[in-house]
């Protein structure tokens, strides 16, 4: 295979919903009642985005880099990791496109898409029009359909960099 070649990255990622925490999705914060539960930030999007670039370039997951047994991540801004990861994959990889898909009873997020778009273009270093994301209930199925959390999927296409000198 040439070494420029595509590759695909799958990122998953869940919390429950807990009173007394903020609802953070994409890096924007959601007026909401409950917040997500976790050890960070929660922010299951930028969470499966991250697993996503990881798979993609081969590097691992989230949990290897940024363990939730170190305190160091204790209430992390997980804006702050995607930067990190990102600045990992951009000497071999480029970004092609991230698609995101939440899946939650409530909050209805279609007022909020529009700016985690944005806020995603920005901490990925891509163009808006490379970020897809969407929302899904859960048909009233399940723990998302119980309103006990949510969770989000991602899709991340890299493309491996030429070396110089190739």
């Amino acid at each position: 295979m040439s070494q420029d070649r595509v590759r695909v990255g799958w990122g998953y990622d869940s919390h429950r919903f807990v009173k007394g925490r903020r609802l953070v999705l994409g890096g924007v914060v959601i007026p909401h009642r409950v917040g997500l539960q976790g050890h960070s930030d929660a922010d299951a999007v930028i969470h499966a985005v991250i697993d996503a670039l990881l798979g993609a370039a081969a590097y691992g997951d989230i949990g290897t880099l940024f363990p939730d047994s170190d305190p160091a991540y204790r209430e992390a801004d997980s804006q702050r990791l995607l930067k990190d990861v990102v600045r990992r994959i951009q000497p071999r990889f480029q970004i092609g496109n991230v698609d995101v898909t939440v899946i939650t009873q409530e909050p209805k997020l279609g007022p909020y898409k529009s700016r985690m778009r944005v806020r995603l273009s920005r901490l990925l270093s891509v163009p808006l029009k490379d970020v897809s994301v969407k929302a899904k209930t859960n048909e009233g199925m399940g723990f998302i359909g119980r309103g006990q959390g949510l969770a989000a999927v991602a899709v991340a296409v890299l493309s491996r960099k030429k070396r110089k000198g190739r």
